[in-house]
């Protein structure tokens, strides 16, 4: 069975564009071939190329360990303990909310916006 190809909206296009280009700079300042990047990440190096070139194909693990392995910060925050702290703030937040959503059958949608 063949990949299922994704296509995304333009936005998140141009993210994906946006952090492989991070990432190929990153590799690229560290004087780092795309085969070296892939062997500190643990993937391949057409895994690498595909990243630094946005395809949206890529696991986002990978993504994101590509990045920070070249320095680029993840969600533009370069302290640990930062990321750390705005993780624990996302958990107190979800925590607030339901664990679940459940769509009764019997109630129409209100579409007049």
């Amino acid at each position: 069975m063949a990949k299922q190809q994704i296509v995304p909206p333009p936005v998140v296009a141009e993210a994906l564009a946006v952090l492989g280009q991070r990432v190929r700079l990153g590799r690229q300042e560290r004087g780092w071939s795309a085969a070296e990047l892939a062997v500190r990440a643990g993937v391949t190096a057409p895994t690498v190329r595909a990243a630094e070139a946005g395809r949206p194909g890529t696991a986002s693990g990978t993504l994101f360990t590509l990045a920070w392995l070249v320095g680029v910060p993840l969600f533009e925050i370069d302290d640990p303990v930062e990321l750390a702290r705005l993780r624990r703030t996302g958990e107190r937040e979800l925590a607030l909310l339901p664990a679940r959503v459940v769509h009764r059958q019997d109630v129409e949608p209100d579409a007049d916006f």
